[in-house]
């Protein structure tokens, strides 16, 4: 849907949406707590403390909800524009209903029912996505977008209303709340300067180079997450239900995860290069003509889309041991190199500069995490978890010098130019796999394909 609405709405109304959408996710934090992981990872909570847990959400939901439309009135003050008070008290029912799918969502992925929650998922982006393209072509202009936010939180909570059995209580025990609050605190103090560490960008571009600006590198910006976030978003919501079930067993833990890792790496070593020489092809495809200032910007973000496909999985290993303590350690230093790196860039007055500094920030995230993760988590030398990656560098190199020779030959339609590069990227891609024999790692999914 956002393919369609970037032709029929503006780079401004996209602008005007990303400011406010920082500070709802900001008051998701609050939201969550750490309570859904929490939840998962405990297996000693009966249905009746999910329940206690479950209706606290809701009056912290009805909290969140009131504060939201008052924090509107400063934040128009701040960025000088009445609409974030309207924006503000429309998408305060997003967060109402988005902080009410917490729990649910926490036990539908703790009792594993992953395929109600990929169809949910499918149904409720269709409908939403409909929904909004309409109120778009009627003029609503970023009104739309805030709609689409509150379709999905109040369709999302009808499905998983109606998928799980909790029972809100006026009255709930308070000890429910405290079982879990040493796991869940952690994990919300991550989740916390993570926030900061991933928006600051969004907030300084917004405030200092104006909405048209963050529009353009929000677009990017969120371009790049894509193959990162529908590839492990796919796994790492599984992941910390399975492994939790083997926290004591870090052995265990550490050869399953290196396999995921494997398959993380090998997809990203072709994604980042492919995604630096085919930018201005897939946003002119994607958005059309009037995006082609956040080309370059996109071009300097694929640089770390490698690292953070394998990086975004560190979380849910940290959770499966049940240290969130060294994942907020760990994330106070990795937040410290990004806010670094973001003021730097914002000092340059200029997007590409700020995406530099975001893209080296976070290709030194990598190299933190997994000191912190396999060293400390796992009690194991940093050279057993890297030997592994070793082909995967050499993947990487193969298909960037690859694409490069494919990228001299110009192509003047997008569209044939991408599929050009696609056919011979792939082709690129299959050769370097054959030569470091990696392919063995995609054998044992095609098997499964197949039956």
């Amino acid at each position: 849907y956002n393919a369609v609405l970037s032709r029929i709405l503006t780079p401004e109304d996209f602008g005007i949406v990303a400011v406010t959408s920082v500070f709802v996710t900001f008051f998701m934090l609050f939201a969550n707590m750490g309570l859904g992981t929490a939840i998962i990872q405990n297996k000693t909570l009966c249905d009746e403390e999910i329940n206690d847990i479950f209706s606290f959400t809701v009056y912290l939901a009805i909290a969140l909800a009131i504060i939201f439309q008052l924090f509107s009135i400063p934040l128009s003050i701040f960025y000088e524009n009445r609409i974030y008070i309207k924006i503000g008290i429309l998408l305060s029912i997003a967060l109402f209903f988005n902080t009410l799918n917490m729990i649910p969502n926490a036990i539908l992925r703790k009792n594993k029912k992953f395929l109600t929650i990929a169809i949910r998922l499918i149904v409720v982006t269709i409908i939403s996505g409909v929904l909004t393209i309409i109120f778009a072509y009627m003029g609503m202009r970023y009104y739309s977008i805030v709609l689409h936010s509150i379709f999905m939180a109040i369709f999302t909570f009808i499905w998983n209303y109606k998928s799980t059995n909790l029972k809100f209580k006026y009255v709930f025990n308070k000890s429910s709340i405290l079982k879990v609050t040493e796991f869940s605190m952690f994990q919300f103090g991550f989740n916390l300067i993570n926030y900061f560490s991933r928006n600051l960008d969004s907030l300084f571009i917004g405030k200092y180079l104006g909405n048209i600006s963050l529009a353009y590198y929000d677009k990017s910006y969120k371009l790049m997450l894509y193959p990162v976030n529908n590839l492990t978003n796919i796994i790492t919501p599984v992941l910390h239900p399975i492994l939790s079930e083997y926290q004591d067993d870090k052995r265990y833990i550490f050869n399953q995860y290196i396999k995921i890792v494997k398959i993380l790496s090998l997809l990203g070593a072709f994604i980042s290069p492919f995604c630096f020489f085919t930018a201005k092809e897939i946003i002119l495809i994607l958005y059309g003509e009037q995006w082609s200032s956040a080309v370059l910007s996109f071009q300097i973000l694929a640089l770390c889309i490698w690292v953070q496909m394998i990086s975004s999985s560190s979380g849910s290993i940290f959770q499966s041991l049940g240290n969130t303590k060294l994942l907020f350690i760990n994330g106070i230093i990795t937040s410290s190199i990004t806010v670094s790196a973001i003021m730097v860039g914002i000092f340059f007055k200029d997007i590409n500069k700020v995406a530099f500094c975001v893209a080296l920030a976070y290709n030194l995230h990598f190299f933190i995490t997994y000191y912190v993760l396999i060293r400390h988590g796992f009690q194991y030398k940093l050279i057993i978890f890297m030997k592994n990656l070793i082909p995967d560098v050499i993947i990487f190199l193969i298909n960037f010098i690859g694409l490069f020779f494919i990228s001299q030959i110009k192509i003047e339609n997008v569209l044939v130019s991408l599929l050009f590069k696609t056919i011979l990227g792939s082709g690129v891609y299959i050769l370097s796999l054959l030569i470091t024999k990696q392919y063995n790692y995609f054998l044992p999914l095609i098997k499964n394909l197949r039956h």
